[in-house]
């Protein structure tokens, strides 16, 4: 494999996570593997045929579409890096697709679902400091659609609860305004004071807005526990931000504004719960018309 460079190639990935690097350095060897016994020894010898090849064999071997594009990603990589370190005259990655997999639409979570959430949490009532941090955060990603990790990110420089707005840091570093809900604001403020100095220690930031046990901001793992302890069943943090931009559309939000609540860069990105608005109308119509 020294032919490939891939251990240089996975050093200069900076700010990647382990994690990320080691499915990386996963997929590139045996995409090397593959190519080499194929009959290319190095990254010079592959071109955009070998390539397609490659994405064919794993399509054939079962492999999903969403990881086939993860592997095609990879290569991306791999080849732009080896054509600006002279390993390869040409980048064989360009005009490469990879296969298109049937769209999923994003889960809404029921009103049932919502209110066991919000109102009737499984596992709640022995911590009230928790139990207070834990509902601020659950009316945050349901009332104002943030991201988990926007909601990680926030200060409280960032809260203006009399105005009811939150200012929320997105993809890129781009700030936006977001209305916060009257019961956000009660949460908030509920939260906010006596309830989070019971989780402050000397490790504390001064102006994360929400604290783990630990007294140290919130990460979006600890989000995850937090839903998992609240829900009747399995749900994960992002489903309430796909239900608040679902529930905006299904009460006449048009799809501008949500494009802005939600941060989207792109309205295509938006237009997907469209779909999902549309699928829950044809539902309701099967399930409540006798002629359906």
């Amino acid at each position: 494999m020294d032919n490939w460079g891939l251990r240089a190639w996975l050093d200069s990935l900076s700010g990647v996570a382990d994690s990320t690097r080691a499915v990386y350095g996963r997929d590139a060897a045996a995409a090397a593997r593959w190519l080499e016994e194929a009959g290319a020894g190095g990254p010079d010898s592959v071109d955009r045929r070998a390539l397609r090849s490659y994405l064919a064999q794993l399509s054939t071997n079962g492999y999903a579409a969403r990881t086939i594009t993860r592997k095609v990603s990879v290569l991306r990589r791999y080849f732009d890096w080896a054509r600006r370190n002279g390993r390869t005259a040409a980048d064989p990655t360009l005009g490469l697709s990879a296969p298109r997999g049937p769209s999923r639409l994003p889960r809404v979570l029921k009103d049932d679902q919502i209110r066991s959430l919000v109102d009737k949490p499984v596992r709640a009532g022995d911590d009230d400091a928790r139990d207070a941090r834990d509902l601020a955060i659950v009316e945050l990603l349901y009332g104002s659609g943030l991201r988990v990790s926007e909601l990680c990110g926030l200060r409280q420089e960032d809260l203006d609860l009399t105005g009811g707005e939150v200012r929320v840091w997105g993809k890129g570093a781009k700030q936006r305004l977001v209305p916060l809900s009257a019961p956000a604001v009660a949460a908030l403020r509920g939260w906010l004071g006596d309830q989070r100095a019971r989780l402050v220690t000397v490790d504390t930031p001064d102006d994360a807005v929400f604290l783990n046990q630990r007294g140290r901001a919130m990460t979006p793992r600890d989000v995850r526990r937090v839903i998992d302890r609240r829900s009747v069943v399995p749900t994960h943090p992002h489903a309430l931000r796909h239900t608040f931009a679902t529930h905006l559309l299904d009460g006449g939000a048009d799809l501008r504004s949500v494009q802005e609540l939600l941060g989207h860069a792109d309205i295509a990105t938006t237009q997907i719960y469209t779909h999902v608005s549309r699928e829950r109308l044809r539902e309701a119509h099967r399930s409540s018309h006798p002629r359906a």
